[in-house]
């Protein structure tokens, strides 16, 4: 059987060294796919939106910008000349530019909100994403301004196929939207179950985002998300990867608008040959915006994962703040972990933190669970378990907490049954 490749996933905007194979990733998926839609969606009427409610949003957007940048003095800093086609190389007041430089540049004095969005997963799975979905079944939330909304997207396995939901998010001012998505495989097959999200965060809006997948090993998932945020607004992301053979995770941020603020708390599990692939990518253009990026995650048996992490203080964000930190616990000796964190930056008075924390159960720890009765295997095996029980606490869809119990007897992870 021949494959279906999708090339560039996942990439870094700024490139490290390519002797360490993590610029990007490069997933082939089983060729004839049939395009599935097997896709439950649980929500209130009054919820739905147009077609084009992603779109005007962002066009309101840029009429803002628009005129705020009207308003500002004329930039003259010879890094703007650069870029022009007929440059002198020979003019030492113009900066050399790399080509990230060249992009970077160009996206700032086009100051165009459509043009600079991004999912995390690159143009070439985001095309692919939607063309599995479909652009005529887009799934559109709208909750007004002011309102409260709640919102449930299941997504199950499809033996052959791929089940891929397009879903647009776009809060008003000032409202509150919760949004679960469910990635899972309670029957027996192989295929791809992926979501393509965007979401936009209108003024001092706070949007919930929770996506949880527990599909089997025969299984590939893709989550591809891309954010925008106006002045105000506050975005949580909560990312529960657990299951699945193969897992492709991409979420690009735009903190467009001045006090935007977004938080990404990830966990994931792997085991046997399991592969974890992340891609986070967050903006900074508005002033005093903030990012926290905190990932925790187990690796067991073969499994390999990539998480690229990249904050952009991008000149003009004033005053912004970016932090991101990862704890990897290596259970077996033969997991293959890689944690890349970058921080971009083009503008002073602003912080940029990162850190990241791998290895095995601390000393302390595991000499405390010793005296316990624990062994190293079984003190290392709690922390598996408890990612698994944190998720079926924290999520009361009865759907989500069977497909997690499916996979702890799956992997063999001692686990309980929780309840409210």
């Amino acid at each position: 059987m021949g494959a279906d490749v999708l090339k560039n996933v996942n990439a870094m905007p700024a490139p490290t060294w390519h002797r360490l194979d993590m610029n990007e990733t490069t997933i082939e998926l089983p060729e004839g796919l049939e395009s599935a839609a097997q896709i439950s969606v649980e929500a209130a009427d009054e919820l739905a939106g147009e077609a084009d409610t992603f779109d005007a949003a962002v066009a309101g957007l840029q009429a803002k910008v628009d005129a705020a940048r009207a308003e500002a003095p004329a930039d003259t800093r010879a890094i703007l000349r650069a870029v022009e086609p007929n440059v002198d190389p020979a003019n030492l007041d113009i900066p050399a530019l790399s080509r990230y430089e060249h992009k970077a540049v160009r996206e700032e004095m086009a100051n165009n909100v459509a043009e600079a969005f991004e999912c995390g997963m690159g143009a070439e799975a985001t095309a692919w994403l939607a063309e599995q979905a479909g652009e005529a079944e887009r799934i559109v939330f709208a909750p007004a301004a002011g309102k409260q909304g709640t919102a449930t997207v299941h997504l199950t396995g499809v033996d052959g196929a791929a089940n891929v939901a397009a879903i647009d998010v776009v809060a008003a001012p000032g409202a509150t939207f919760d949004l679960t998505v469910a990635l899972d495989s309670p029957e027996a097959g192989t295929g791809v179950v992926g979501v393509q999200l965007r979401v936009f965060a209108g003024e001092n809006a706070h949007v919930n985002i929770t996506s949880v997948h527990t599909l089997d090993e025969q299984w590939t998932a893709l989550d591809n998300t891309g954010i925008v945020c106006d002045e105000g607004a506050f975005v949580t992301v909560r990312h529960r990867m657990l299951g699945a053979g193969k897992s492709y995770t991409g979420l690009a941020t735009d903190l467009r608008g001045d006090v935007s603020r977004v938080d990404v708390d990830t966990r994931y599990l792997a085991a046997n040959t399991d592969v974890r692939d992340f891609n986070y990518v967050v903006r900074h253009r508005g002033r005093k915006t903030q990012c926290n990026i905190d990932a925790n995650g187990a690796l067991m048996g073969q499994s390999k994962k990539v998480l690229r992490g990249t904050i952009d203080l991008v000149r003009g964000c004033k005053g912004a703040e970016g932090t991101e930190r990862e704890t990897v616990l290596l259970v077996d000796e033969q997991v293959e972990n890689k944690t890349i964190p970058v921080i971009l930056c083009d503008e002073d008075d602003v912080a940029g933190n990162h850190g990241a924390t791998i290895g095995h159960v601390a000393a302390d720890q595991l000499f405390y669970l010793k005296c316990r009765g624990l062994s190293q295997e079984a003190a290392e095996g709690l922390f598996a378990t408890a990612t698994l029980e944190e998720t079926a606490l924290t999520i009361a869809d009865e759907t989500v907490r069977a497909g997690v119990a499916r996979l702890a007897e799956r992997l063999s992870i001692p686990y309980q049954e929780v309840e409210d």
